[in-house]
């Protein structure tokens, strides 16, 4: 009588690597299979008229706000709460759970998957990797750009003023503008407003409160804050025009944002008669 041996450890890891080679390779080709098939054709949006606005309102915070932010830093009330909520506009909150279903799903043997289990995969890995694009890129640009500007933050605004630049001087004390964490929330309200276009309000107040807490607890002025949200907003709507392309979580439109497919879903849908 013949007994099938148990494969070895090394055996199982050297198949979980193969695994996820195959995956990432299949991941690949669809994605520059629909880059050739579908043109850049973009829906007409109106980013002058959106640059202007971020642009006056950033000016309008410097002008009116970051003066006085600066004189009564220190002397906020409630900066003991603001200190707590602002540790949840930390990109960690949203780069990690991303990154880590990413990996789960690269090591998912796909192949075994019913269809139901298979959509789901799909599209939790569809939103995060979107997650993962509008808050990793937009962090990664705004990091360049707070070093290269160098703009003095707020605690030590009775030294230096509110508009002392030191570029590339890689100084922690010199990386106020823009905001990190206010272009992480920034991103999170497009990702937001894509997918809940109707809650968008809900989405604005919850995202910008967050942002605005970098203001309360001396890291930035109002105007570097105003700066980060539409930096991270800007590339989240972007990633989002480049997933409708290619056919993943949206839909793309002739003008507009992309609209979410009906397709993309998050929970199994409660009727268990749907075939698998």
């Amino acid at each position: 009588m013949l007994v099938k041996s148990r494969p070895t450890v090394s055996g199982r890891l050297l198949g979980v690597g193969r695994r996820s080679l195959s995956n990432f390779r299949d991941t690949t080709q669809i994605v520059r299979r629909r880059f050739a098939a579908r043109p850049a054709r973009y829906p007409n949006i109106a980013w002058p008229v959106w640059l202007v606005v971020w642009v006056l309102l950033t000016a309008a915070a410097f002008v009116r706000l970051d003066t006085p932010a600066g004189m009564v830093h220190g002397q906020w009330s409630g900066a003991g709460v603001a200190e707590f909520l602002t540790q949840f506009a930390l990109g960690g909150w949203y780069l990690i759970p991303s990154a880590l279903l990413l990996v789960g799903a690269n090591l998912t043997d796909w192949r075994s998957l019913s269809r139901r289990s298979l959509m789901l995969v799909y599209n939790w890995t569809c939103l995060a990797f979107l997650v993962l694009s509008a808050v990793g890129l937009s962090g990664l640009l705004v990091n360049v750009l707070k070093y290269a500007i160098g703009r003095a933050r707020p605690l030590y605004f009775q030294d230096f003023g509110v508009l002392a630049l030191h570029p590339f001087a890689f100084d922690a004390r010199f990386a106020g503008f823009p905001s990190g964490h206010a272009t992480t929330m920034g991103a999170v309200f497009g990702v937001l407003l894509l997918l809940f276009p109707r809650r968008w309000y809900i989405a604005l107040v919850i995202t910008a409160c967050l942002a605005s807490t970098r203001v309360f607890v001396g890291a930035h002025y109002p105007s570097d804050t105003v700066a980060g949200f539409g930096l991270g907003c800007t590339f989240a709507l972007a990633c989002g025009l480049v997933f409708a392309r290619l056919g993943f979580i949206f839909r793309p439109t002739p003008s507009g944002l992309p609209v979410r497919k009906a397709s993309f879903r998050l929970i199994a849908p409660e009727n268990k008669s749907l075939p698998d």
